[in-house]
């Protein structure tokens, strides 16, 4: 459960980051107004798309899958954007957005598939609330980093929640099925 609270609090507090400051931060790193403007418009339709992808495809697949499919996404693309500058922010996007789409789902589908449907309610509510937590804390917290440490380099620690919280999840492991 601590394992699992943790990767959800690290995602949502990616989620509550970007969702504060992605155009603000992706000017920060060298895209122009418009590049980060437009950019940051395509997270709403690659969530969508992501999760027409968990539910066509990766439906097969074992929420634990799609969980660390989610989590790498977004480091993924910070290191294209770091790579590429302000040409990569769409690619940057659309992988954090797909990210997040998938955790949303991970988040319902991940603690069924581990513990089982016996007091389901209560074991999401308690591993939301730190991610809750993380998340209002988000916007303050990581436009603080922002301003002391730059934007290319506030996006490597948002990479490092992300990795942090695959490693997690790698530590996990499904009870076997009779």
């Amino acid at each position: 459960m601590l394992l699992l609270a943790f990767v959800f609090a690290a995602g949502w507090f990616v989620t509550g980051a970007m969702a504060a400051h992605l155009p603000r931060l992706l000017e920060r790193a060298g895209a122009t107004p418009l590049e980060a403007v437009a950019a940051a418009a395509l997270v709403g339709p690659a969530q969508v798309a992501a999760r027409l992808v968990e539910f066509s495809i990766l439906r097969r697949v074992h929420p634990l899958i799609s969980a660390r499919i989610a989590t790498a996404l977004h480091p993924l693309g910070v290191g294209i954007f770091a790579i590429t500058g302000a040409a990569g922010a769409a690619v940057l996007v659309i992988l954090y957005g797909a990210g997040n789409g998938l955790l949303t789902i991970a988040r319902g589908t991940v603690p069924l598939a581990l513990f089982g449907p016996q007091g389901y309610g209560e074991r999401t509510g308690l591993l939301g609330a730190p991610a809750r937590a993380a998340q209002a804390f988000a916007p303050l917290l990581f436009g603080l980093l922002l301003d002391a440490i730059g934007g290319v380099s506030a996006l490597f620690v948002s990479a490092g929640l992300c990795l942090a919280a695959l490693a997690a999840l790698f530590c996990l492991r499904t009870k076997p099925t009779m």
